[in-house]
């Protein structure tokens, strides 16, 4: 059986590999965690089980993923509108737009 391969539109442009809220955390300082190695959500509520932490590039908030049960970084982007969050598990460094669904 023949694959069929999906062509572009030679009229619209290539599909950039980042978006403009990724792109403008490259050359930009990143805050400072405010809550190192703890989701700060899950700590007020008293529990310490959550999968991976992400922190917030705009203010440096740490929530846990959406693999965690409170989801608190997700939750942080959709209070806030911040469209960037990275990464802060050891060695670990991509970052996540919520805005456009891209990895960086």
């Amino acid at each position: 059986m023949r694959r069929r391969t999906r062509q572009r539109d030679v009229n619209s442009p290539p599909a950039p590999s980042t978006c403009e809220h990724l792109a403008d955390t490259v050359e930009a300082a990143e805050p400072e965690p405010r809550t190192p190695g703890r989701c700060q959500e899950c700590e007020e509520l008293g529990e310490s089980t959550w999968a991976h932490l992400r922190m917030c590039l705009d203010c440096g908030h740490v929530g846990c993923c959406d693999s965690s049960p409170h989801k608190h970084a997700n939750r942080h982007f959709h209070d806030t509108g911040h469209p960037v969050m990275r990464s802060v598990e050891p060695g670990e460094n991509w970052r996540w737009c919520y805005v456009d669904i891209r990895l960086g």
